[in-house]
């Protein structure tokens, strides 16, 4: 009873939320990223008139420098937020062990706060006190406890890049076929705008179900960010384009 009571104290409900795992979240963002960036190159080398060759290396080259980079990049961050939480808990742990008064009036005060009944508040306390790992996760908020190595950063990095690759891949997806042999004309800068277009609509809409946003609203923002992204190269593109005809 008392640790079934600890429990709802601690998440303030009683009901533990399903929380969306972290590299469903990045890889989300890692294919509006791969998306946005890939075709804001192809939109400015086609806007410089550059050959199609050009725009699948420029794409290509952007497509695994870039994915690469985002994903090293969310591996450090990711790693360097557990390495924090765990400087945390052992500071907690050592101002406990210091101080284990303290420590049982700030439970006593989080498990009022909580809604927690005062003629039970001793029962639990003496439940959540001798486990001291579970009294630093509620002291801290974190009732998901220590982060267990690297994995997670690994994870992170592993579905952003994949989702990077991915979803960045689909604005070359009509330059590449016409380089293998297809004949798509003057369409195929139309036809590579279109499939990202829907790559940006359907990436937003998923972030939006995953961040409990309107799957509509975050679908046409994104769509109408990309865009606006891609129109900027394009016009960088255009405006510079006498320099590419000089080389």
């Amino acid at each position: 009873m008392a640790s079934r009571v600890s429990e709802a104290a601690a998440t303030g409900n009683g009901a533990s939320e399903r929380e969306t795992p972290a590299f469903l979240r990045d890889a989300v963002f890692g294919a509006i990223d791969g998306a946005v960036t890939t075709f804001a190159v192809v939109a400015g080398a086609v806007g410089a008139s550059l050959p199609s060759s050009v725009v699948i290396i420029l794409g290509l080259a952007n497509l695994f420098a870039d994915g690469l980079s985002m994903a090293v990049s969310n591996y450090l961050g990711t790693r360097a937020d557990h390495q924090r939480r765990r400087q945390r808990r052992r500071a907690e742990e050592r101002r406990m062990l210091a101080d284990p008064a303290g420590a049982r009036a700030r439970l006593s005060t989080h498990f009022r706060e909580a809604g927690v009944p005062e003629a039970q508040i001793e029962v639990v306390l003496d439940g959540v006190v001798a486990n001291r790992r579970r009294s630093t996760d509620i002291l801290l908020g974190e009732l998901g406890g220590e982060p267990e190595g690297d994995g997670e950063a690994r994870q992170a990095a592993l579905a952003t890049f994949v989702a990077f690759l991915l979803v960045g891949a689909i604005p070359l997806l009509a330059f590449i076929s016409e380089a293998a042999g297809v004949d798509l004309g003057e369409r195929v800068f139309l036809i590579s705008a279109a499939l990202t277009a829907v790559a940006f609509f359907l990436v937003g809409a998923a972030k939006g179900v995953l961040v409990d946003r309107s799957w509509l609203r975050d679908g046409v923002e994104t769509l109408a960010l990309g865009g606006a992204a891609a129109i900027v190269a394009f016009t960088v593109g255009w405006l510079l384009r006498g320099l590419a005809e000089t080389v």
